[in-house]
């Protein structure tokens, strides 16, 4: 079995790897070669965590595989980041276990990936003013990834904590974007032709009336039962396009819109279809776009499989019996 650490992870896949890894697999999703398993999420009852599996394959790679872990919320304190998860793939021939991968920051850049993609296919090309909407973790694999798809402007960005966003604020001028943290969301909204939302909100932060037309939002923060991010209203104005329908209408955004009778899950266009030609994406300037991006288990297993044969091809990761 191969074993790669997280240091050898963030150096054998870059932000622009894994959105071209993503979109290849919302492709084989949209072909049929592709399946996500049903997913395992739970709370342990244990250190306030939130612990689930996700598991899928794709016939055309191949690969198959799981990853596991979750949400401990009091990690930092022990100098831990919070999300921890772990990538285990099989060889599709004998069901063999072949490669381990630490999936920290993987999770983080195929998040950035699907939402970049989205992007790509549904955002004016001329948009380039990005508004971020929660600045932890995953806000900064969001403006990278945003930023290999689209010539960013401007940044604005908000948080439910301030210093936070003062943070992020700083950490995105240092890298040479001019940004602003604003005082609330609804400033982000207005200032922002690209809005990408990344919380644990349990009630909508992002109203309908701030919306300006032709806006693309990626919603990418709700991805459990009770999770909110958005207005309903936000959806059911908006063409929507999801990873994978069955579990936006269960676990994302979408819930609550489906939940209220205001969409259809026929409504709902996977991204895929619009990488290889099936679907239309935006269809007019003005058209109000969304991504409800709740992850999938193929985005985590295409970026593990990239990352396993990186390694393999140049002799990296750490080979045990098994």
């Amino acid at each position: 079995m191969l074993i790669i650490s997280e240091p050898l992870a963030q150096s054998l896949v870059s932000v622009e790897d894994a959105i071209e890894a993503v979109a290849s697999t919302f492709a084989a999703m949209a072909r049929g070669d592709a399946r996500n398993y049903p997913v395992v999420r739970e709370v342990v009852g244990h250190a306030d965590a939130v612990y689930g599996v996700k598991a899928g394959g794709d016939v055309s790679a191949p690969f198959l595989g799981l990853k596991a872990g979750g949400y401990w919320p009091h990690n930092l304190g022990r100098g831990l980041t919070n999300h921890q998860s772990s990538t285990l793939l099989f060889d599709p021939d004998t069901g063999r276990a072949m490669a381990l991968v630490s999936a920290n920051y993987l999770t983080g850049i195929r998040t950035g990936a699907a939402s970049a993609i989205a992007t790509r296919s549904l955002a004016r090309e001329d948009a380039s003013v990005l508004g971020i909407i929660g600045t932890g973790g995953q806000s900064l694999h969001q403006l990278r990834a945003t930023a290999a798809v689209r010539r960013i402007s401007r940044v604005h960005a908000w948080d439910m904590q301030p210093d936070s966003a003062a943070r992020f604020a700083r950490a995105v001028q240092e890298m040479g974007f001019d940004c602003v943290a604003e005082s609330t969301p609804e400033a982000v909204a207005r200032a922002a032709e690209i809005i990408v939302t990344v919380t644990p909100s349990q009630k909508p932060i992002l109203m309908r009336d701030w919306i300006r037309p032709g806006t693309h939002i990626s919603a990418m923060g709700t991805d459990t039962r009770g999770k909110q991010e958005l207005d309903p209203a936000v959806v059911a104005a908006a063409r929507v396009f999801v990873d994978e329908a069955a579990q936006a209408i269960t676990i994302g955004d979408c819930q609550h819109a489906h939940a209220a009778g205001l969409i259809r899950e026929a409504d709902l266009v996977p991204l895929g279809q619009v990488l290889i030609g099936m679907a239309q994406g935006r269809q007019s300037p003005e058209q109000i776009t969304l991504f409800d991006g709740t992850g999938v288990a193929l985005q985590d297993l295409v970026v593990a499989d990239l990352a396993v044969k990186r390694a393999r091809t140049t002799d990296r990761g750490t080979e045990v019996e098994y």
